[in-house]
């Protein structure tokens, strides 16, 4: 089954990656425990550079500029570390801090419009990835080959549109389905495009969890616990931007 996280997705085949990739014998095993030890020492890593980004960096006429070599910076090692199935820590650390430096300006531009809306798309953000995880240890929700498929091409057309929306926002300065202003009036299209990205975010995350479940039964190397925690890390990203946006159209 096919995780809808474009990182983890290239762990589709734990046996297959382990025979034709590792081609090694006698590496010690990752865990579910070595998962969320990385996980949670990353988010803690990208926690503490937003925190030092959001009273170190000030907001100057060239922040956006600043903005747009961060995330696209950002994205490029999204690209490189999921095709090329980087485990390298110091790789993935650097993409954490990165994303930290984007967070921490960024929401502090939102928190000087809307006082008190980082914390809210944080406790959003934590308490979505919670109940997900509930109800995957409870088997109430299972990742089964249809949710894959559904959640997989919402997601890869959540991020199409988006692309389609700013190129198009560029060129026309016409606002549809995002609002990049922090206070410009918002319709009710932005509204749906983001409650559907919050909903398919969510989701993703049981077809990681499986994902994640599945590669240890495979017996990866702890190594690849790295490459997990960096998948999580992005989705957990994505979902606090959505919140963070739905949040700043409620707050206008």
């Amino acid at each position: 089954m096919r995780s809808s996280n474009p990182v983890l997705n290239r762990l589709d085949d734990p046996s297959q990656l382990e025979r034709q990739v590792l081609g090694v014998g006698g590496a010690e095993s990752m865990t579910v425990d070595d998962v969320v030890v990385r996980t949670v020492g990353l988010l803690l890593l990208t926690g503490a550079t937003a925190a030092v980004a959001w009273v170190v960096v000030p907001q100057a006429v060239w922040i956006s500029a600043a903005l747009a070599g961060t995330a696209l910076a950002g994205l490029v090692l999204v690209l490189v570390i999921s095709l090329r199935r980087i485990t390298n820590p110091v790789v993935i650390a650097g993409y954490a801090v990165l994303q930290g430096l984007f967070l921490g300006v960024a929401s502090r531009a939102f928190e000087l419009v809307h006082p008190g809306i980082v914390v809210q798309a944080v406790v959003g953000t934590f308490a979505v990835f919670l109940g997900m995880a509930l109800l995957y240890r409870a088997r109430l929700i299972r990742a089964t080959p249809r949710l894959a498929r559904l959640v997989a091409g919402t997601l890869i057309g959540i991020v199409a549109l988006s692309l389609v929306n700013l190129v198009a926002y560029l060129i026309t300065g016409r606002r549809g389905l995002e609002v990049y202003s922090l206070t410009a009036e918002v319709g009710w299209l932005p509204y749906v495009f983001s409650v559907v990205a919050i909903i398919a975010g969510a989701f993703s995350f049981i077809l990681d969890f499986d994902l994640v479940e599945r590669s240890v039964r495979a017996g990866l190397p702890r190594r690849y616990a790295w490459f997990c925690a960096f998948g999580l890390l992005v989705g957990l990203i994505f979902l606090y931007w959505q919140i963070l946006r739905l949040l700043s159209y409620l707050r206008r």
